[in-house]
């Protein structure tokens, strides 16, 4: 059977999370809901996917990658036509392609890109609710960049994993750390945050736990040497609460033997 590389957006509001879940619970996933319109287009026979990566409820993707097999081959413009006939409005294929047999989009991936959004001042716009998360009060941005500075390089993020995690190792290489500010319009002294974070893996609320941590050093509720020992502690107890999810997506997965 020929394998496919598919990559997707959507937004995550609605959806409980990327991993499907038993019907019982009747969660709509965003795995669940691609797996049934492949299902479809496969003629009853069921089709498992695997994805780069789990996004958790409320997270949105720009560049989700998942590989899967299908019984016929298709050419990859019409699968895309086909699968957007059918996914609804919050699920889009941006592409698609005919991948090697053994291509795997979860265990070959070199890194990741996710940027998070929150906006800051007296109130949140309306219109942005679904994609930038809010903190009604201001950040000092110069602590901020300092702040998404310490995560730079390889080191043990045991400290940001999410309790209950079961994974071969919490060491992960982030290349990129960067954070920007920006006016936001028709709010009074309202500023957009902007963070984008990529490296060779992320543990599960790990990017979210990045920027609770740089929230709390912006709002003067701790201090960058406060993270550094927290850090260095692998202790998930040591370190502040996450930021919500409502302003995180991924936006890239890059893999080996592709250029860079």
């Amino acid at each position: 059977m020929p394998r496919y590389r598919l990559t997707l957006a959507y937004d995550g509001t609605d959806f409980a999370g990327w991993q499907i879940q038993a019907p019982e619970l009747g969660a709509r996933t965003v795995q669940g809901v691609l797996e049934a319109m492949l299902e479809r287009l496969a003629r009853g026979r069921p089709v498992r996917v695997t994805a780069s990566g789990r996004t958790d409820a409320g997270v949105h993707a720009l560049g989700q990658v998942v590989s899967f097999d299908l019984p016929q081959e298709l050419p990859p413009a019409d699968l895309c036509h086909a699968l957007n006939a059918m996914l609804p409005p919050d699920i889009r294929a941006s592409d698609a392609r005919i991948a090697e047999p053994g291509f795997c989009a979860r265990r070959q991936v070199r890194s990741k890109l996710y940027r998070y959004v929150l906006d800051t001042g007296p109130f949140q716009l309306p219109t942005r609710r679904r994609i930038a998360a809010f903190l009604p009060a201001t950040l000092d941005e110069g602590d901020v960049s300092a702040a998404a500075a310490l995560f730079l390089g390889r080191q043990d993020f045991a400290s940001l994993a999410n309790s209950g995690s079961s994974v071969e190792t919490t060491a992960r290489t982030i290349t990129r750390s960067c954070v920007s500010f920006e006016a936001l319009p028709l709010v009074p002294r309202g500023r957009t945050m902007t963070y984008e974070v990529e490296g060779d893996g992320f543990l599960r609320k790990m990017v979210r736990s990045m920027v609770g941590g740089m929230i709390a050093v912006g709002r003067g509720l701790s201090t960058c040497a406060t993270l550094t020992s927290a850090l260095a502690a692998c202790d998930r107890r040591a370190w502040p609460g996450p930021a919500p999810a409502c302003g995180l997506t991924l936006v890239r997965v890059e893999y080996d033997g592709e250029a860079e």
